[in-house]
């Protein structure tokens, strides 16, 4: 019996050991955000942006930093339409994606088979990443701003298309208007 229960001890530390060992530490959600955190960091500090207005939460990364207010008084609610032209582009300043022609010929990222025309999506619904929502949310109409996230509130761990994964993100967002819907 204390032979079967050593037997049965030892084979629970040695999956659990082999369990562990799986778990790449440079892998973690943890580990991920610091890595963000800190690469956004360093890229503030080599392009600084100022504004007439910031958000900056310390604990994600996540920041805002208005170009220009527009004072409007309209912010959207989940619910909502929004039309937004915005530019997103990676911490090296390579643009991977806009809804603005001159910018996409701009960055050699022109397609003939795009309209190239503002985002219209529904607040809220998860439409687009996290972050781009996020930061639309805390917009007035006709506010201009940058907003720099972390993967975690972008892509995360997913490549997508030419945007490799846990990559930090930084979206230039003009929200043009809100069109008022059935709030949830």
């Amino acid at each position: 019996m204390k032979k079967h229960l050593f037997v049965s001890f030892l084979a629970l530390i040695l999956i659990g050991t082999s369990l562990s060992s799986c778990v790449d530490t440079e892998s973690t959600v943890e580990t991920i955000l610091e890595r963000d955190k800190k690469a956004i960091e360093e890229y503030l500090a080599a392009n600084p942006i100022t504004g007439p207005k910031d958000f900056v939460d310390d604990i994600t990364g996540f920041r805002v930093i208005w170009q220009e207010l527009s004072n409007s008084g309209q912010l959207p609610a989940p619910g909502d339409t929004v039309r937004v032209n915005y530019t997103g582009k990676l911490l090296s300043e390579r643009v991977f994606d806009t809804s603005i022609e001159s910018v996409a010929r701009a960055n050699n990222i022109f397609s003939e088979n795009r309209n190239y025309i503002p985002i219209r999506f529904i607040l809220g619904r998860g439409q687009l990443i996290e972050g781009f929502e996020a930061a639309i949310a805390i917009m007035e109409a006709g506010d201009k701003a940058t907003v720099i996230m972390p993967s975690l509130y972008g892509y995360g761990n997913a490549t997508q298309a030419n945007i490799p994964a846990n990559s930090p993100l930084i979206f230039e967002l003009h929200l043009i208007d809100i069109k008022k819907g059935p709030q949830q």
